[in-house]
This record gives structure tokens, C-alpha cells and sequence, in this order.
């Protein structure tokens, strides 16, 4: 089948499948019916042989599964899967969230921007209207007050007649459009930074709020929320993970548990990937703490600084009080980048709580408490603990790469396989996810890392890695969850990311095995040091001694016979010329004589004193 036709065939199902839920009362989106269709396919259990086309009923009957799955509204797994679309969708670094947010407020005041560039002035009345939209772009940009009160208008026009008078629009109007775009961007700050001072003097901006108060008030509780919601998540882990392994354990005997062990596998997959997303919003959260702590210190010294330029004097040189201005509307704009951080993240913890629904369905409350009545409920901590100082010894494994905490260098910063997960748990016990603990030994085979939770499983382990692997990889298709909680998309090479995934892409995309590459060596790895006046030459050194000597008290003497005249040998040494040009208005040459004066009487040969005759044999210039 060629590539175009089975990307038809592959938009034709998932629009299907979408209809289908749809008349159901079920919205879905295109990416989780795409994922979902390629995790049906690498599921042996469907029995779907990717290997061949698709005939027209493996396609009706994968349309079928396909919706069967995605209408559960009891399966955690689905849960997990939409948690994990919606956080890949949604979630993206600090940096992209916040130049999103200046390309769209830059886009949405374009056209405000353009009826100022593009205005053609013909009377007073539209001077004065330019004005007023010079004001009301100001405000938009800087977020400091709305356009439509009678207050912060006034205070914001009377801002901008301070450093742009009425009368300089004549001047704004005659520049290009690059210039006055340029120029409205450079009002923005400066008014803005005016705006800000005078709050702080306390003489106006009261309709600007108080970012950096109520930053301090709404980080910290924020903190303390999503650790309270982690603690939760963190806590039924640790019960879920008790209770499989107890249901596992035959010398526990016969445990009557009105749920499938499946299902509480699913349900430990949704918490603890509930609890990954939550550390990273957290992170996140901790970050804008620091970010705000350092930016309430530039602040303070911003305004003490700008107070002490401008105290007690009636006029200020522009050049010493604009850059002031200018970095205070810097600062408080990086005060309202914190605001709109912390505002995406809390909307991301209240839009995970959702996808926690069929899990928490699962057993009553208090029954979860009940099974496990008895029952010693480990932490990850405590597993950490018990298992830390039973370590793998490297010279008892020669054959495989083991790295300890105390003999390897940035030990903590291994990217290790699986999350961090114990992978020979994951295999032996049908899917437990048990943190592995590091310190036990890191082992590194195909260039990967791999931790575990017990030196009895890191032995076991490095004895046969490849069939362990093997093993969680299908385990992987039969919970396809796993692939995103535990970071198999190396392994699983046809299934990309949620944000990357197109819906008119191929089920299964065969992985790159061989692609062209590159390496350059420098020239000098460590930093030259060449002095110039090195010399080897011991006689030269002698020279240069020479030459450095004082000779002012020293006469030369030299004397020339008809025998050696022009015979002695002369050296010299030319740099290579050098190509340049010129162009003058008018061309013009000269030529000069070459000035010759010849002496004669100089040899003597005559008794009597020497008489010299000085002759001068310069041609005239005239000739």
C-alpha cells in the first residue's frame, strides 16, 4: 500500500472512531485516537499482524476495540492515557510558555499598533485622537490599568506629556513605521516606569495592583496545595503497591480482594503518573519562589536608587532617569510573567484531578484501609533505606559496568532507564513498579543505565539484561500507559510523543536505523600560549643583547674603496603587497627628480691638505 493511501486509510479511521464516540456521548480528541489505534495495534492480545495490510475487517473490528476502550468510563488506564495527552498538549517549558504569551499579547495589540503607524493626520481633532490612542496602547502593553477608566487614563496621559508632549507628534508621524513601532515600545517602558515610581511615592497608582504582595501571599499556598494533593497521590501508591505485592506474596495466603488485580495495576499506573506530573508542576512552582524573591531585591534597589537620582531636584537629565525608568517596567513585567506562571500551573493541578475519577471509584473509601489492615505500608523512602546498604561489589561483575556513588563522578546526574523504576520487579512481578535505589549500583550495558530496588535483582538482572528488556517492552503493549510513565519511547520508536503525533501519520512508523552524521576535531584542544619573541637561536639572542646595548657614547666608522664599491652584499626584506584601492574624484600624477650630489677629493694622493669638490648632478625639474 503506498504511503499517501495509507495515510487516508489511517485519517478514515480515526475520523470513524471520533464519530463514533461522539454519537455516543463521548468527545475525544484526534491525538488520543491516534494513540490509542497504534497501542491496539502493538497489543498481541488483538492478534492484529502489522506486518501485512490491513483487510477491510481488521480495520472494521480495530474501529470496534478501539471504541470499546475509549467509551470504559471505569479503566484507569484510559485515565492515565488522557492524563498523559492532556499534559503532553498542554504543558511545555517556562521559557515557550511565556514567549507564547508575548506573541499572542503582541498579536492581539497589532492592530491598535497599526492605527497608530498608519495614521495620516489632517486636522486637530485627529492629532488628538492619535493621542488618546497612543494612551490607550500604553496601557494595554503594560497591563497597568484598564483604558476605559477615567483615572488611570488621566494618570497614564499625564505620564506620557512628561516625557512625549502633543506637540512632538508632528515629528512621531515623519518616521517609518520600524521607527514609530520602536518608539511606542520605548514610551511603553518609560511610562510605565513613571506610573510604578509614583505609586511608590505614593502619589497615584492606585488602581495598579500590588504584584509582588500578593505573589508572596499566592506562592506559598500554592506550594502547599499541590504538596497536600502529592501526598495524597504519593499515599495511595504506596497502598496500591502494598497491596499487589501482598496479593502476590503466596506466604500470604488467600487475600479477598473484591477488585481484580489488573484493575489495581491500572490504578497504580494513574497515581503514580498523577504524581510524576505534580513533582514537575512543583518544580516549577519552587522556581517562581526564587524568581520572585530575586526579583523583589532588584526591585527595592531599582526604586532606592532612582530616589536618590531624582531627590529633592526640579529637573533630571533625561539620559540618567530614563534607563531607570526603562528597567523598572522591565522588572514589573517579569512580576507579571510569575502571575501568569502560577496561574498556568494552578490551572494544570485542578485539570489532573479529573483523570483521577475511575481510580478513585475503584474501592470505597476505607476499604483500600481495610485490605490492608495489618499490613506494614512502605514509602518509597523507607524502601530506599532498607535496601541502601546492600551494594553491588564491581570487582565480583567484571564482565558488566557497575557504578557506585562513591567512585563515579556526577553520580546523581545518570539518566537512568524506566524512570527510575526497578525494571526486574516491572518483569517479575507482572508489572509492580518499585523505585530503584541507586545506591545499590548503576548498571550500564549498551550504553544505557539501569537501577534497582535489590542487589538480589541486580544480579539477576545483569546476568540476561536483553530478556529482562524484552520483558517490559511487552508488558508495555499490553499497558500502554507504560510507555509514557516510563519513558519507552526509545523502545517503541513507531510511537512518538502525544505533542508530536499527527493523525494522519501510519500506525506504525518504522525506527531510523542508519542516518548521516558528522564530528569535527580541534585544531588545538587546550588553549595556545606562543610568545612571539621566543628565539632558540643563541646567536640571535646575542644580536638582539647587542642592539638593546647603550651605543650613545660609541662612534662607527666606515670607510669605501674603488675595489669594494658596490660589491658588498646587501640583504633585505619586503612584505608581500597588498591589493588596495581607491577612488578619488580626478586623477593626477607627479614625478620628481631623483636628487644626486658627487664628492670628489676624498682620496687624497697629493701633498697638501685634501681639497673636497662638491658637485650637484640633480637634473632640473624643468627638463
Amino acid at each position: 500500500m503506498a504511503r499517501t493511501q495509507a495515510e487516508s486509510v489511517i485519517r478514515r479511521i480515526i475520523r470513524e472512531i471520533t464519530q463514533e464516540c461522539s454519537s455516543k456521548g463521548q468527545t475525544v480528541s484526534e491525538t488520543l485516537v491516534a494513540f490509542m489505534v497504534k497501542a491496539i495495534v502493538l497489543d498481541p492480545g488483538n492478534h492484529f499482524n502489522v506486518d501485512r495490510t490491513l483487510t477491510k475487517q481488521d480495520v472494521q473490528r480495530l474501529i470496534e476495540v478501539c471504541v470499546d476502550k475509549l467509551m470504559d468510563k471505569r479503566s484507569p488506564a484510559l485515565d492515565t492515557i488522557k492524563m498523559q495527552v492532556y499534559f503532553d498538549m498542554n504543558y511545555t517549558s517556562r521559557r515557550e510558555f511565556l514567549e507564547e504569551h508575548h506573541r499572542v499579547l503582541l498579536s492581539r495589540l497589532a492592530s491598535v499598533g497599526r492605527e497608530i503607524t498608519d495614521n495620516r493626520l489632517r486636522t486637530r481633532d485627529d492629532l488628538e485622537g492619535l493621542y488618546r490612542k497612543i494612551v490607550s496602547y500604553v496601557l494595554l502593553r503594560s497591563g497597568l490599568g484598564s483604558p476605559t477608566d477615567i483615572n488611570t487614563v488621566r494618570e497614564a496621559t499625564a505620564a506620557l506629556q512628561s516625557v512625549f508632549p502633543q506637540s512632538e507628534l508632528a515629528t512621531f508621524m515623519s518616521l517609518t513605521k520600524a521607527d514609530k513601532e520602536q518608539q511606542l515600545t520605548e514610551l511603553t517602558m518609560i511610562v510605565t516606569g513613571i506610573r510604578l515610581f509614583n505609586k511608590d511615592c505614593r502619589k497615584g497608582g492606585e488602581e495598579i495592583e500590588d504584584l509582588p504582595s500578593i505573589l508572596n501571599e499566592a506562592i506559598p499556598a500554592t506550594i502547599i496545595d499541590i504538596e497536600k494533593e502529592l501526598k495524597e497521590s504519593q499515599g495511595l501508591a504506596w497502598q496500591y503497591t502494598s497491596l499487589l505485592e501482598r496479593l502476590a506474596d503466596p506466604k500470604a495466603g488467600t487475600v479477598h480482594c473484591p477488585i481484580r488485580a489488573d484493575l489495581l495495576q491500572q490504578a497504580l499506573y494513574n497515581v503514580r503518573q498523577h504524581e510524576t506530573f505534580l513533582k514537575i508542576i512543583l518544580a516549577d512552582a519552587i522556581l517562581c519562589a526564587r524568581q520572585v524573591e530575586a526579583l523583589q531585591t532588584d526591585l527595592t534597589s531599582r526604586l532606592s536608587l532612582l530616589k536618590a537620582t531624582v531627590h529633592a531636584k526640579t529637573a533630571v537629565p533625561t539620559a540618567q532617569v530614563f534607563p531607570h525608568f526603562t528597567a523598572l517596567s522591565k522588572l514589573w513585567a517579569s512580576f507579571q510573567d510569575e502571575m501568569l506562571m502560577l496561574s498556568i500551573l494552578n490551572n494544570m493541578v485542578v485539570s489532573l484531578r479529573p483523570f483521577l475519577s475511575a481510580q478513585s471509584h475503584l474501592l470505597p473509601e476505607g476499604q483500600l484501609q481495610a485490605l490492608l489492615y495489618g499490613e506494614d505500608v512502605k514509602s518509597d523512602d523507607v524502601r530506599l533505606r532498607e535496601s541502601a546498604e546492600d551494594k553491588i561489589n564491581p570487582a565480583e561483575y567484571k564482565a558488566q559496568d557497575w557504578f557506585l556513588h562513591e567512585t563515579t563522578a556526577n553520580f546523581d546526574q545518570l539518566p537512568l532507564q524506566f524512570k527510575g523504576i526497578c525494571g526486574y520487579t516491572l518483569v517479575k512481578k507482572d508489572g509492580l513498579l518499585i523505585p530503584a535505589n541507586p545506591q545499590i549500583g548503576v548498571l550500564k550495558h549498551k550504553e544505557k543505565y539501569y537501577a534497582f530496588s535489590s542487589k538480589e535483582a541486580a544480579c539477576s538482572f545483569a546476568s540476561n539484561p536483553d530478556e529482562y528488556i524484552e520483558g517490559i517492552i511487552e508488558k508495555a503493549k499490553k499497558c500502554p500507559e507504560l510507555i509514557q510513565l516510563l519513558e519507552l519511547h526509545q523502545q517503541f520508536a513507531c510511537v512518538t510523543p502525544y505533542s508530536q503525533m499527527q493523525s494522519g501519520q501510519r500506525l506504525l512508523v518504522k525506527p531510523i536505523s542508519k542516518c548521516d552524521s558528522s564530528t569535527q576535531t580541534d585544531t588545538h584542544l587546550v588553549e595556545t600560549n606562543i610568545v612571539k619573541t621566543y628565539e632558540w637561536n643563541e646567536w640571535e639572542l646575542r644580536r638582539k643583547a647587542m642592539q638593546l646595548a647603550n651605543l650613545r657614547s660609541k662612534v662607527t666608522h666606515s670607510v669605501q674603496t674603488n675595489l669594494s664599491h658596490m660589491r658588498r652584499n646587501n640583504v633585505t626584506q619586503t612584505y608581500q603587497p597588498k591589493d588596495v584601492g581607491c577612488q578619488t574624484k580626478k586623477d593626477a600624477e607627479t614625478n620628481v627628480p631623483k636628487p644626486k650630489v658627487y664628492l670628489a677629493g676624498l682620496r687624497g694622493g697629493k701633498p697638501g691638505p685634501t681639497i673636497m669638490t662638491k658637485t650637484i648632478l640633480t637634473r632640473s625639474v624643468d627638463e
